[in-house]
């Protein structure tokens, strides 16, 4: 039986209230929790239950910029166990809960391996190139269903309508604008993608490199994954792109390209609604996107 997502209408999910649910369910399983420590603290709060070898992930930021939170958090475990299980080098739901969407309260949980690696050391382009590609090529035979572009499509309305009220109407139905010419334009086909292919979710273990955070995979053509690698600022993003195969000047990325950059600055500003310290910098982000729309400035 799956999870429903909580009635009401979405809110960002606090700190405590998250930590609280997150050891409470793990404890009803078993696990001994003595020494629970926030990992980060940003879409969503990661929490290692100490001693276990546990991350619980709840989300927060995106309880309430998603409609179906625990929807997206099915999505994810299921992608990532159908990996896990190929052998591709992921990190894996935690062996020591069910690996499903739990709940406490109201709140979703899911339960992920700790995984030792070192957030310091930097991918090359050349490794995260061919890492992306031979990603693609086992989610190709990903047999669940997937919304397509759904974090591209749909997701978009959803964080225009929290920030009707927050910017000026202008601005917002500028936004607005930009998403529904980008939904006529974006093509059709695809495959099952990470959906947030930036080096981040590339994490530096003592057993190598291994995928995290699937949380927005979606049906979609490769070029979305390609295209945020050419929107980071964590390394040389067109080398990256050519490491994998492909060009970085086909005219046929501008389209994804120009989806992530307002993708990113739609979730920066809603971000602000649980962090009203960094509308500055959420202010910065949209008026570099007003000045330049397309994403080619970074």
């Amino acid at each position: 039986m799956s999870l429903p997502d909580p009635a009401g209408p979405p809110r960002a999910i606090p700190a405590d209230e998250a930590v609280a649910a997150a050891v409470a369910v793990a404890e009803e399983h078993g696990v001994a929790v003595r020494e629970p420590v926030v990992l980060t603290d940003s879409y969503n709060l990661r929490i290692h239950l100490r001693p276990a070898p546990i991350v619980a992930r709840v989300p927060t930021v995106t309880a309430l910029a998603r409609l179906r939170p625990a929807e997206a958090m099915r999505r994810e475990l299921a992608v990532v166990s159908y990996l896990h299980g190929r052998g591709v080098p992921v990190v894996p739901p935690s062996d020591l809960l069910p690996a499903r969407v739990h709940e406490r309260g109201g709140t979703p949980v899911s339960y992920w391996r700790y995984v030792e690696h070192d957030g310091a050391r930097a991918v090359t382009p050349e490794v995260f190139g061919r890492a992306l590609r031979d990603l693609h090529e086992a989610l190709r035979g990903y047999p669940g269903a997937l919304p397509r572009l759904g974090p591209v499509l749909d997701e978009p309305e959803h964080l225009l309508g929290l920030l009707a009220g927050e910017l000026e109407p202008d601005v917002l139905a500028r936004l607005a604008e930009a998403r529904a010419g980008l939904a006529a334009r974006l093509p059709d086909g695809g495959q099952a993608v990470h959906g947030d292919a930036h080096p981040g979710n590339l994490l530096a273990t003592p057993g190598g490199w291994l995928w995290n955070d699937f949380e927005e995979t979606m049906s979609a053509p490769v070029g979305w994954d390609l295209a945020c690698l050419l929107r980071t600022v964590r390394l040389d993003g067109r080398a990256a792109v050519r490491a994998y195969g492909a060009d970085p000047g086909d005219p046929g990325l501008a389209v994804f390209t120009e989806a992530r950059a307002l993708q990113g600055v739609l979730w920066t500003l809603v971000r602000t609604l649980r962090f009203p310290e960094e509308r500055p910098e959420a202010r910065a982000a949209l008026d570099m996107w007003l000045r330049d729309p397309s994403g080619r400035t970074r």
